[in-house]
């Protein structure tokens, strides 16, 4: 097997704003593995909020390059706990390297990664498309360039019923909140009163990743259900957020790709937790990889790709938040 490194510089339509950052590029590393006349890709972007670069990932999978390659045949899953122990303190590194196998192993096997994994696609949830913290009027100008079903707004703001309630004015669709940990427990639980009125479906992370008591206090009182997302980051954390949280946003770079991302959505069922994937503003091959785990979801927030001024690579469309899947097998991407 052949590992190839490809770093990409993806350029955004438009900053993007959330309560911690604003970005106008998204670098990106692609991984391809080559075996047996096929290519599997996979991807990860950088993010600072976990201190991740694409030269670090690059890096760190160049130190095992020799177990990479020497890797035949073996189950994803063989695979993944093979490589874990080399890559647990680079999750997205490992990621990359874990949807590229399991999009070459698919592809082998002469099937879609969905129907490897016996899923049915006809009951799929539909996408929502994030609008970033803007002014008010470039909030709306962006609703007004992309009409969509789903918007997930990103908040965190001193203003943000006020944003809300500005932006309810010029659609009927449904709205998902995400403050990315900007707000107390008290902003929570009277936000999500005023926001139900709003049409607001759910809330998405709205305090500290390590705020467990605020969680639990919230998930007592909050009128809107509560999604964990920067609190739930590992397999692990599936079991903690249960009865702190109504939900959880499983994100494959966070949590090491595809092998252990089903898992998550598989402990988060039993526990009766809701199920949910989010994106990391990636191009089409790792929005491409989500799109296999969409029968197994409640929600889904996959417009990464949809955010970008070019993208680098075909595979999935979306196309008023439903996603349509490519005819070729694996995950379905080729690079442009």
């Amino acid at each position: 097997m052949k590992l190839i490194l490809r770093e990409y510089n993806l350029k955004l339509k438009h900053t993007f704003t959330i309560s911690r950052e604003s970005i106008d590029f998204q670098p990106s590393l692609i991984v391809e593995l080559q075996s047996d006349g096929f290519s599997g890709f996979g991807e990860a972007t950088s993010n600072p909020y976990y201190n991740i670069t694409v030269p670090m990932m690059m890096q760190d999978l160049e130190k095992i390059r020799n177990i990479i390659e020497n890797t035949e045949n073996e189950t994803p899953e063989v695979f993944w706990a093979k490589i874990h122990p080399y890559l647990q303190d680079d999750m997205f590194a490992l990621c990359a390297l874990d949807l590229a196998y399991n999009d070459l192993y698919a592809r082998k096997k002469g099937k879609k990664l969905y129907e490897l994994w016996n899923y049915t696609t006809e009951r799929n949830p539909m996408t929502d498309y994030t609008i970033g913290i803007a002014s008010i009027d470039k909030m709306v100008s962006k609703m007004q360039e992309l009409p969509w079903p789903i918007y997930k707004i990103k908040l965190g703001t001193k203003e943000d019923i006020e944003i809300v309630k500005a932006l309810r004015k010029h659609t009927n669709a449904i709205f998902r909140i995400d403050a990315n940990c900007g707000w107390t427990v008290e902003e929570t639980i009277n936000n999500a009163v005023e926001l139900k009125k709003l049409g607001v479906e759910f809330l998405e992370q709205p305090m500290k990743a390590d705020n467990w008591e605020g969680h639990k206090e919230v998930f007592k009182h909050s009128v809107l259900p509560v999604i964990a997302d920067e609190s739930c980051i590992i397999e692990e954390d599936v079991a903690k957020c249960h009865n702190h949280f109504h939900g959880v946003n499983v994100k494959l770079v966070k949590c090491g790709g595809l092998t252990p991302g089903k898992r998550m959505i598989e402990e988060a069922k039993k526990l009766g937790l809701r199920t949910m994937v989010g994106c990391m503003t990636e191009s089409t091959v790792g929005i491409s990889a989500i799109a296999h785990l969409l029968p197994q979801l409640d929600y889904v927030d996959m417009d990464g790709a949809l955010l970008l001024a070019e993208d680098i690579a075909t595979g999935v469309t979306i196309k008023d938040g439903v996603v349509s899947y490519s005819d070729l097998n694996g995950t379905g991407v080729t690079l442009l």
